[in-house]
């Protein structure tokens, strides 16, 4: 048996086994979004009357977002900002309401997504789902990060979350699904809850948005730039690098 044939059979077993782990991943999140749902209904009653008694607008902020396979999704969170404030006008600072600082701060404003996991359209762990914008600009490689189901929490988020730049995210995500099982969620899992205790890591507001779109076009630039070319002189298996 030749080297290609093993590597066929390896990559074969592997989608397999992912395969496998994605059916269960899905079971337990449907189990534990709609449990969770269930016992955070309360909370999310008296949140929803505190945005309303707080400031005017929605109590649901509904944001588009690229989601796996590169397929956009409304993310659902409890909204924090006043409702005029434009996530995509960079000329004014995010205006947060009073108890929008709280939120922030605890991480609640994230329980609506528990309807993205039960639907779906997220799970528990994977990659954050973020604005389209930033899959516009990622290169070949680094957009294989949508491969699998956008998560409330990943391997990003507990190694630094906004305190790292934006390509050291990416290849946390990418380093997520090349390593995508039950230990590694487990891992996730552990560390979330110890971030979520201590407060740990920056919130991240439209400025780091800004900052991070600008990083990841100066990479796509760059990686463009030395991407592998076909040389006219050459047959289409000979590369030239620049």
């Amino acid at each position: 048996m030749n080297e290609s044939t093993n590597t066929q059979r390896f990559r074969r077993n592997w989608n397999i086994k992912k395969s496998l782990y994605s059916f269960i991943k899905r079971f337990l999140d449907i189990l534990l979004s709609a449990i969770g749902i269930i016992v955070s209904w309360p909370i999310m009653i008296i949140i929803a009357i505190g945005i309303k008694v707080d400031s005017k607008g929605p109590i649901i902020f509904c944001q588009q977002r690229t989601g796996k396979y590169g397929r956009s999704f409304n993310v659902w969170k409890f909204r924090t900002m006043i409702s005029s404030n434009n996530v995509r006008d960079f000329s004014k600072d995010d205006q947060r309401t009073k108890i929008g600082v709280f939120l922030r701060k605890t991480s609640l404003d994230e329980l609506p997504q528990l309807f993205n996991i039960l639907i779906g359209r997220m799970s528990f762990i994977g990659p954050r789902p973020w604005i389209p914008e930033y899959y516009d600009n990622m290169n070949e490689e680094q957009k294989h990060r949508v491969d699998v189901t956008p998560g409330l929490t990943g391997l990003a988020q507990v190694n630094g979350r906004n305190n790292i730049s934006v390509i050291e995210k990416i290849k946390y995500d990418l380093e997520y699904i090349d390593n995508y099982g039950l230990v590694m969620d487990l891992k996730i899992i552990f560390l979330t809850i110890k971030i979520v205790f201590s407060r740990e890591g920056a919130d991240a507001g439209k400025f780091t948005i800004q900052n991070e779109l600008e990083e990841l076009r100066n990479y796509r630039d760059n990686y463009m730039k030395k991407a592998p070319k076909v040389s006219n002189d050459t047959s289409a298996n000979e590369m030239q690098y620049i």
